[in-house]
C-alpha cells in the first residue's frame, strides 16, 4: 500500500480502473500495519472485536477501543495481556464516543463502517474526538460497481450477514464528505467466493 493518492472532490465510488490496476491482497493485515504503525499519543479504535489489531500498535500509545459487543471484552483484555500492554476497552458505539472534544490523536476502524447502524454519525464522531490535525485511518468494504455480479453478491450477504455486514455501502462517498482537511485513500481487493474480488478501501483522513 505505497503512494496513498489524493481523490479529488468529485470523486465517484465506480467504476474502478481495470481490474489489473487494483491491487488483490491475500488478507488486510499488511495494510492495517502500514496504517497504525506510526500512530502515537491517545488511539481510539472503533469496533475493534476480539483486538486483532492490538499487536499493530506502538508500545507507547494509549489505547482506547469501543466495542458495543461486551461479550468481546474479555478476548480484548487477553490479548492485551498476551502483549503485555495496557488498554482502556469500552462498552460505546461508534456513533456515541465517550470522549470530549480533540481527545484523540489518532483514530482506527477496520471494516467496521459495514456494520455501524449510521456510518454519518459515526464519522462525525470520529472527527469530533480527534485534535485538529489528527489523523483517521481505515480499511473498509465498498460497494461494487452498479450492475456487477460482486454487487449483487453484495447484495444478498448484506441481508444474510449475522454481524449485520453490509459490504455494498458507498463508505468512500460517506469518508469524503465527511468533513476532513485531508482524505488520501486508495482501492484494493480481497479474492471473494467463487473468483470474485470484494472490494475494499483503504487510507487516511486529517482532521
Amino acid at each position: 500500500m505505497n503512494g496513498l493518492g489524493t481523490q479529488p472532490p468529485g470523486y465517484a465510488p465506480g467504476p474502478p480502473p481495470a481490474r489489473a490496476e487494483v491491487p488483490v491482497l491475500p488478507s488486510t493485515a499488511a495494510a492495517r500495519s502500514e496504517l497504525i504503525r506510526p500512530l502515537r499519543g491517545t488511539v481510539v479504535e472503533i469496533g475493534p472485536g476480539a483486538g486483532v489489531n492490538l499487536h499493530h500498535f506502538h508500545r507507547d500509545v494509549r489505547w482506547v477501543g469501543f466495542e458495543p459487543d461486551g461479550g468481546l471484552h474479555p478476548a480484548i483484555r487477553d490479548e492485551a495481556a498476551r502483549l503485555g500492554r495496557q488498554v482502556d476497552v469500552r462498552a460505546g458505539r461508534a456513533e456515541e464516543l465517550d470522549l470530549p472534544d480533540g481527545g484523540a490523536d489518532a483514530a482506527v476502524g477496520t471494516l467496521v463502517l459495514c456494520s455501524v447502524d449510521d456510518v454519518t454519525r459515526s464519522l462525525a464522531e470520529v472527527r469530533r474526538v480527534l485534535r485538529p490535525g489528527g489523523t483517521y485511518v481505515f480499511v473498509e468494504h465498498v460497494a461494487a460497481p452498479r450492475g456487477t455480479w460482486t454487487r449483487r453478491g453484495q447484495a444478498v450477504w448484506s441481508r444474510l450477514a449475522p454481524d449485520g455486514c453490509q459490504s455494498d455501502r458507498e463508505t468512500g462517498l460517506e469518508i469524503l464528505r465527511a468533513g476532513f482537511d485531508d482524505v488520501r485513500l486508495e482501492r484494493a481487493a480481497m479474492p471473494g467466493p467463487l473468483g470474485t474480488r470484494v472490494p475494499l478501501i483503504l487510507g487516511r483522513a486529517r482532521r
